[in-house]
């Protein structure tokens, strides 16, 4: 399909070469170009730095473009079994796997598609010790790569907000406390253990890793040198613009020239971020007090991370509009003269994506464009009052849209029962 075959151009997308009339709605769209230079800065911080960069399923995992991006990355860390499963069918290559805690039926399945095994507490490593171990003398006879184990730590430290987001808040579930870990080595020692792992950050900068680095090196510094690799974990936002890479390389560099550990990363917002969107349509207009433009997207089972995190997606060719109180009554003023709540189609009052303004008023049938919308959206969607899941599909270097995924009626009723 080609995007130059419709004439029909909207106000929100007639400043763009490309038309995206004709592209269903609604669709999260990958933009290939975009994509590819999220992953070549990636590779060029491998190759500087030293690190090996993991690809998390967690925050992207859109499988039909892991032919491209496997080419730049060494691998992909999963936090359960199918992740796992899908980095080892689709991406073929380096497969890390964390969860907070493991199954007996999960574990028979991992250890013959990880390479890396990571525990969140002592008492699992050795619940699986044994199995772990006659896979890896299985493995040793037929000349394969043993599986490398790690710990999972809580460095008591870590600025990301808000606290639903945070590992190192009191109370936490995730990570080996110093404490903890201390009586872990005294009652099981350390032999086995490859590396350590902690994941402390969220859409944050270099300068923020460099911080925290002090802390577990304060915490666990004795551990380190045993340790073949550490794990640096995700939520570092290297394909921001703003984000500092040359401290990075220099953070990792220097921590490896001092503890002579590979070193890893897992990024997963970062891989898909700001190369893909998620359009929709307008369906309605209403009167409330305000115009509202009802959507055939919603922020509740399309993109909830907006109410979750919370934030407001940019929305292409729009600007700022606020709420004012006056006269008992509440008033939408925007930056543009046409402001707007978008808002979507469940019955869930609060499915609101956000205020906005434009400089063309909205008709019904427009087509609204949400920037950055592969990443933490298609992993976390829901069908939630049955509503339809957006189709997938790229937006090719070329100009033409390959679609991925179309979900139906099918999809809904079989997730319930």
């Amino acid at each position: 399909m080609s995007l130059q075959d419709s004439t029909k151009i909207s106000f929100l997308t007639r400043n763009y070469p490309k038309n995206f009339s004709s592209l269903p709605s609604p669709c999260y769209v990958l933009e290939e170009k975009k994509f590819k230079q999220n992953l070549q800065l990636l590779q060029f911080v491998e190759q500087r730095s030293g690190a090996k960069i993991l690809l998390a399923l967690k925050g992207y995992a859109l499988w039909k473009s892991f032919h491209l991006a496997k080419a730049y990355l060494s691998g992909i860390t999963a936090s359960g079994i199918y992740e796992a499963r899908l980095g080892y069918e689709e991406f073929g290559k380096e497969i890390t796997t964390f969860s907070p805690s493991y199954k007996q039926e999960e574990m028979q399945q991992l250890v013959q598609i990880s390479n890396h095994i990571i525990f969140n507490s002592f008492r699992q490593w050795q619940t699986f010790k044994e199995m772990i171990e006659s896979q890896n003398e299985l493995r040793e006879r037929k000349g394969q790569s043993k599986i490398e184990v790690g710990l999972r730590v809580n460095p008591k430290y870590s600025e990301v907000s808000p606290k639903i987001y945070n590992p190192c808040v009191e109370g936490s579930r995730l990570g080996i406390t110093p404490k903890e870990f201390k009586k872990g080595v005294q009652q099981f020692g350390l032999e086995g253990i490859s590396g350590l792992h902690f994941h402390t950050h969220c859409e944050q900068n270099s300068d923020a890793l460099k911080r925290t680095l002090k802390h577990f090196i304060t915490h666990f510094g004795e551990y380190i040198p045993k340790m073949q690799w550490i794990n640096f974990g995700g939520g570092h936002h290297i394909t921001r613009k703003d984000y500092n890479v040359d401290l990075l390389i220099k953070t990792i560099q220097e921590f490896k020239s001092k503890f002579k550990t590979e070193i890893y990363l897992e990024p997963g917002e970062a891989v898909g971020w700001q190369c893909g969107f998620l359009i929709g349509s307008v369906i309605d207009i209403v009167q409330n007090g305000m115009k509202i433009a009802i959507l055939d997207v919603s922020a509740a089972a399309h993109m909830p991370d907006c109410l979750e995190m919370p934030y407001r997606p940019m929305v292409r060719n729009s600007f700022e509009a606020k709420v004012s109180k006056k006269h008992h009554k509440l008033k939408l003023k925007g930056e543009k003269p046409y402001a707007y709540r978008l808002g979507g189609p469940t019955c869930l009052a609060g499915d609101v994506i956000g205020d906005y303004s434009f400089k063309e008023p909205l008709k019904i049938g427009d087509r609204i464009i949400f920037e950055d919308m592969v990443h933490y959206t298609i992993v976390k969607n829901n069908t939630f009052n049955g509503i339809p899941l957006p189709s997938i599909g790229m937006l090719r270097e070329n100009g033409d849209f390959e679609l991925f995924k179309e979900f139906s009626y099918q999809d809904y009723k079989y997730r319930n029962s």
